[in-house]
């Protein structure tokens, strides 16, 4: 089988049960996707996990793994090595503030265990010349884990953990309907005003509740400042 870069973020960020609502694989929800997770916000499409008091052994804990992570994968900073390494770009001809490298095995991996080594995505900048500079990692994490389970992986007083939620999408077979704007809006997707099954359904959509897996982002490269190591975006070049 053949999975194309978009279709493997899909899937490596999709729910852990086919039962669960199924996430889609056409063009336009994945290109919506990469632009949510590029600018993500807490609002009606965001959930985030609640803050925890610091703590001398988060911090600890978290420059172990801020350490890890510079240690072991700055090898990353060469593209071609990640790609030899199973990482595939999303996107890539869209422009983006940060472009997502994925590898779908590491993905299907992070729903059962959690290994600092193995990110599902590695984060790149795109610099002035047209070359790639390695930001940060992202990892991910199973819906259904609790608070405490994810702050067992990344400390919860240190960053938040966060999820795509309330997204109305046109139905299967209907692409054409992501353009669609009313009083000036977005109707589908992750800027839609829509965030309820009920609204969705008045719209003619198919409301997915939760779209994608628990994800965070670490900054490892990014600067020395914990505010960029723990924040969602790199600070500006």
């Amino acid at each position: 089988m053949v999975i194309r870069p978009a279709l493997a973020l899909s899937v490596a960020l999709a729910m852990p049960c086919g039962a669960q609502v199924p996430v889609a694989q056409d063009t336009a929800m994945s290109a919506a996707a990469m632009e949510s997770m590029a600018h993500p916000m807490a609002d009606t499409h965001m959930r985030m996990t609640a803050p925890r008091p610091a703590s001398a052994a988060d911090s600890a804990r978290g420059a172990a793994l801020v350490a890890l992570i510079r240690r072991e994968l700055a090898r990353y900073r060469s593209v071609d090595t990640a790609l030899a390494d199973g990482f595939r770009p999303f996107h890539p001809e869209v422009p983006q503030p940060v472009y997502h490298y994925t590898n779908l095995m590491y993905g299907l991996e992070a729903r059962l265990t959690f290994d600092p080594e193995h990110p599902t995505s590695l984060l790149y900048r795109k610099d002035a010349d047209g070359g790639l500079t390695l930001v940060g990692v992202m990892y991910t994490a199973p819906r259904y884990l609790s608070d405490s389970a994810l702050d067992a992986r990344v400390p919860l007083s240190l960053t938040h953990w966060h999820e795509h939620v309330n997204w109305c999408v046109p139905p299967r077979g209907a692409g054409a309907r992501w353009r669609e704007r009313r009083d000036g809006a977005p109707v589908f997707g992750p800027h839609s005003p829509i965030a309820t099954s009920a609204a969705c359904d008045a719209a003619g959509g198919r409301f997915l509740p939760i779209v994608f897996n628990w994800m965070v982002h670490v900054n490892a490269f990014a600067s020395d400042d914990p505010r960029v190591i723990w924040g969602e975006e790199p600070a500006p070049r």
